[in-house]
């Protein structure tokens, strides 16, 4: 009876809990807070928090190549990376450090309490889509709902403090206005829809439900008794497993540039076929935190209608074709079909709203 519950005593679990909130505190102040903190400042007084990654200082994305690719890759991965590195450790150490009961109980529900709760821990985290992905892979892992997991997945992005504060600078206060309401019914309208959708209607913890998830666990060899090398262990099998296709990726779409965004400027006005096809293209297409600020930005600047834009500064943060396919197995596919058309939707609400008000 001992030999199986002694093991277990060698790391006590308030020492995998205090590990966790240390990386997760001293993580996100270097890669995020710090930054964007400094960030703010240069916002307010230039008015702008660089160039589009979409075009540089051109007025068009660059012909689909090879060197396209590359290009974009770079720029995206230099200002990614570091958070890249702070979500796999996240995500795996969620698996790892954090008691399993804790998650189910908070996030586990199919009731609005969950996702809730799911949209507010996000906001501290200001991680971009992809940068998230690990973190919300673990999550399911760990049983939380499909909803209180997208909450927490779109959080991250659209009620990211600090991209809302870039955006009244750089855009306006109306701009910001129009993404956080927006925001605020994307999140948690989604994390609601999904929990709907979701199998079982468990609407809290259940200790049936975590004997399984434990037996589940032993069955497959992830047990470790020792959970700083299961973390250890976990994070490098996600970081095999999603990284590669994360990479594939995002080149194929730094080279897509060009017919994702075939036409920037006064030409592209308020018609509905403008407005979805580029409400469809910010939700495949992936940027860094806060990369749709400057990208609507220049779009603005070189003539384009509000309706459009209004609709990419919806649907460009909150999902991408690389963060997609990085939590293709923690979801289900009528599960992730919801999920973007209920992206698209809100960039055309966006649109609609900044053509109404006169933006």
């Amino acid at each position: 009876m001992t030999s199986a519950s002694e093991p277990r005593r060698l790391a006590h679990p308030a020492l995998g809990i205090a590990v966790f909130l240390a990386l997760a505190a001293i993580g996100l102040y270097y890669v995020k807070w710090s930054p964007y903190y400094h960030r703010a400042f240069v916002a307010a007084e230039t008015h702008s928090i660089g160039s589009s990654i979409l075009t540089g200082a051109a007025a068009q994305p660059p012909a689909a190549s090879l060197d396209a690719a590359l290009q974009y890759a770079l720029a995206y991965g230099k200002a990614i990376w570091q958070a890249m590195v702070l979500g796999l450790l996240l995500g795996s150490a969620v698996q790892a450090l954090l008691p399993r009961r804790w998650i189910v109980r908070a996030l586990g529900g199919t009731g609005l309490g969950s996702v809730v709760a799911g949209g507010l821990l996000s906001v501290p985290a200001m991680m971009c889509t992809c940068c998230a992905a690990p973190v919300v892979a673990g999550l399911r892992k760990c049983q939380a709902a499909p909803g209180s997991a997208v909450a927490f997945w779109l959080g991250n992005t659209m009620l990211n403090p600090a991209t809302l504060v870039f955006m009244g600078f750089v855009l306006g206060w109306h701009w910001m206005g129009l993404r956080l309401a927006l925001g605020v019914v994307l999140v948690f309208g989604l994390g609601w829809l999904l929990n709907r959708m979701s199998r079982g209607g468990q609407r809290g913890f259940d200790a049936g439900q975590m004997a399984v998830l434990q037996a589940q666990a032993q069955a497959a060899g992830l047990d470790d008794p020792n959970p700083f090398r299961r973390w250890l262990s976990l994070c490098a099998r996600m970081a095999l497993r999603l990284v590669p296709e994360y990479i594939v990726l995002v080149l194929l779409l730094g080279a897509a540039r060009a017919w994702l965004f075939p036409q920037i400027g006064p030409d592209v006005d308020n018609h509905i076929l403008w407005i979805l096809g580029l409400a469809v293209a910010g939700a495949l297409f992936v940027i860094p935190t806060a990369g749709e600020v400057p990208i609507v930005q220049a779009m603005l600047s070189l003539g384009m209608a509000a309706g459009p834009a209004a609709a990419l500064l919806m649907t460009l943060p909150p999902v991408s074709l690389p963060s997609l396919a990085m939590v293709a197995r923690s979801f289900r596919a009528a599960e992730l079909v919801a999920l973007v058309l209920g992206v698209v939707a809100m960039g055309l609400a966006a649109a609609g709203a900044a053509i109404v008000l006169g933006f």
